[in-house]
């Protein structure tokens, strides 16, 4: 466990994990569990990081280079930790973030080609050295993932959404790095089950962090 008294857990996973959908459902089997909850997401999660949230997905901004991508999402990181976060977990909150570091490392670091310890030197002076006490990385092949999203007509499309399917694949290889990488961080879901099901995993691989909570 993190010197601070609450619990910090980031969601991950490609396009059509289902991240967004499971968390939702994470969260409120944690509060009727008795936890207090936090539920957020990056970028985002404050007005600020909101609004640089707009600039990086917009559909329209395609000529974005890959370097103010990345620094774009490490500063939403930081002013959304100091603001919402932190404070959080001082109070002894589970924090449930839809996205954390691994995104930029997996979307800028690999598939962008900027290189995953490049990404990493950046977000290290975002997060100041403040990562998860575990990551769920909702596993799904990134075909299986852009099929859910085609069929989704509720879901808002953004500028990641219009990259090819090499660029998922390599977002997708990202990620299998970084679970070698951090293997006792990053606790991987098979996604492609039933939502029922993908909770009640991602809930056993919390089973002993919840019980020192």
């Amino acid at each position: 466990m993190n010197q601070n008294k609450g619990l910090f857990i980031s969601v991950e996973g490609p396009e059509g994990a289902g991240k967004t959908t499971v968390i939702k459902e994470l969260e409120l089997r944690l509060i009727d569990q008795g936890h207090s909850v936090l539920l957020t997401r990056e970028p985002g999660g404050i007005e600020i990081s909101e609004k640089i949230r707009g600039i990086i997905l917009d559909p329209e901004h395609t000529k974005m280079d890959s370097r103010t991508e990345a620094l774009l999402y490490a500063a939403a990181r930081r002013q959304h930790l100091v603001e919402k976060v932190f404070p959080a977990l001082e109070k002894g909150t589970i924090v449930l973030c839809d996205r954390f570091i691994d995104s930029s490392l997996a979307y800028q670091g690999h598939a962008r080609g900027l290189g995953i310890d490049e990404v990493w030197g950046i977000n290290q002076f975002a997060i100041d050295n403040r990562l998860p006490d575990c990551t769920l990385f909702f596993d799904i092949d990134p075909e299986a993932g852009m099929e859910r999203i085609a069929q989704n007509n509720q879901r808002e499309i953004n500028r990641l959404d219009l990259e090819a399917l090499s660029f998922h694949q390599k977002v997708y290889e990202g990620y299998q790095l970084l679970i070698e990488r951090f293997p006792d961080r990053i606790q991987v879901i098979d996604a492609k089950q039933p939502v029922d099901n993908v909770c009640r995993d991602a809930l056993h691989a919390l089973t002993s962090l919840l019980d020192e909570a």
